[in-house]
């Protein structure tokens, strides 16, 4: 889940865009998820807040030097009545009336606040400056000019606050639009990425099943020893393959085997022609990696670096950490980029489909490199983010 979507589930009612609490117009505070608990304490963070930015002013006008005892802490009491009245008011008037407040908009919201807020901040006042002062509430409430001005601030401190968190929840609403927009699109791309991959796999899979039968029916008779092994290596590949391509991610060590079982196929085939090393150390086996990332690369090794040179070659496959990266190596001797022997079709839609699929599982953390050997072949050089795991892909049918 994106940042985006983590401050979208962090807001309460009817309409996901609305905010659950005022101190959710600032984007720190939409970090943690709506709750009673969480709401009691932004009320009295706000209450506080509030009481301190009042005492501020007021002290600036009185010119008083009484600040904390004549000023802060009796408008902290004030405050956080008056806050906490409004805070329980909402969760009142939505259990009595089924959510209607969360789910109102427009004048019928601006009217349910000023009233809230209004008699709030006169019931809230009014116990406050009781319990100051030693007197009965019905003595405070006596002062109509104090109240008729307390009335007035709330109404124009209702008002306010519905324009602001009006304004804060259009653009909650417009961010968490363009998180879902963003969302379908790298879903979107991870689906092509894994499609293309699909029709690559579709396109190489018959031609090696093809040939690896016409090698073992060709073995039966002459060679019956090595036709049982290229069998037996070849359910092995089917297997690891299927397994592979069901699954949403895999590891490190079951990828190095599906590619173990694929060369020794092909070494039944090539001979001499085809030798390889599998360098990756057991404590990286068990890395999580995307399913078929590594064995397109090796088929390309095969098809345009080995097959091309009469005498063949050998692949490598390595792993190795280095700082916050994983680097991933297959290393060819075959031909070389520069060779015309390499001229097949399909490596560079090969590579490219593999870019595009790191882009899609890592955004900008992974890269591949293509890098060429001395004196002869070349190097595909994954590298991949250690603190990151794939993201998911959901197979194409």
């Amino acid at each position: 889940m994106n940042h985006s979507s983590k401050q979208a589930t962090a807001l309460s009612g009817a309409n996901p865009a609305r905010l659950a609490h005022p101190l959710d117009m600032m984007p720190f505070f939409r970090r943690r998820p709506a709750s009673t608990r969480r709401n009691l304490l932004y009320t009295l963070i706000w209450n506080c807040g509030l009481g301190t930015v009042l005492t501020a002013v007021d002290v600036l006008y009185s010119g008083s030097e009484r600040l904390v005892v004549g000023h802060w802490l009796p408008m902290l009491l004030i405050s956080n009545l008056i806050g906490f009245l409004i805070h329980f008011g909402h969760l009142l008037a939505n259990a009595v009336s089924g959510g209607w407040p969360r789910r109102a908009q427009g004048l019928p919201r601006l009217v349910f606040n000023i009233v809230l807020v209004g008699t709030s901040v006169l019931l809230g006042l009014g116990l406050g400056t009781a319990l100051l002062n030693g007197q009965g509430v019905a003595q405070v409430m006596d002062n109509r000019s104090a109240l008729n001005q307390s009335l007035l601030v709330a109404v124009a401190v209702a008002v306010l606050m519905y324009v602001v968190s009006s304004s804060a929840e259009r653009r909650v609403a417009q961010a968490m639009e363009k998180a879902r927009q963003q969302e379908l699109i790298a879903s979107t791309a991870r689906l092509l990425a894994e499609a293309r991959l699909r029709a690559l796999q579709a396109q190489i899979e018959p031609h090696f099943l093809y040939n690896t039968l016409a090698n073992v029916v060709s073995l039966i008779v002459p060679q019956p020893a090595k036709a049982q092994h290229m069998l037996e290596r070849f359910i092995d590949y089917l297997r690891a393959s299927l397994a592979a391509s069901r699954s949403e991610e895999a590891t490190l060590g079951s990828e190095t085997r599906l590619i173990a079982a694929y060369l020794d196929v092909l070494a039944v085939r090539m001979g001499e022609r085809l030798r390889y090393r599998i360098e990756v150390p057991d404590a990286l086996r068990q890395f999580a990696i995307a399913p078929m990332l590594l064995q397109p690369v090796v088929e390309n090794a095969i098809s345009h670096g080995l097959e091309p040179k009469v005498e063949g070659g050998e692949i490598v496959v390595s792993a190795r950490v280095e700082g916050e990266h994983l680097y991933l190596q297959i290393s060819d001797t075959g031909v070389g980029l520069g060779s015309t022997m390499s001229a097949k079709p399909g490596g560079g839609v090969g590579l490219s489909n593999l870019r595009e699929r790191l882009r899609s599982m890592y955004g900008g953390a992974a890269k591949v490199e293509l890098l060429e050997n001395q004196p002869c072949g070349m190097t595909v050089r994954l590298m991949l983010p250690l603190n990151a795991s794939p993201t998911s892909i959901h197979s194409v049918p």
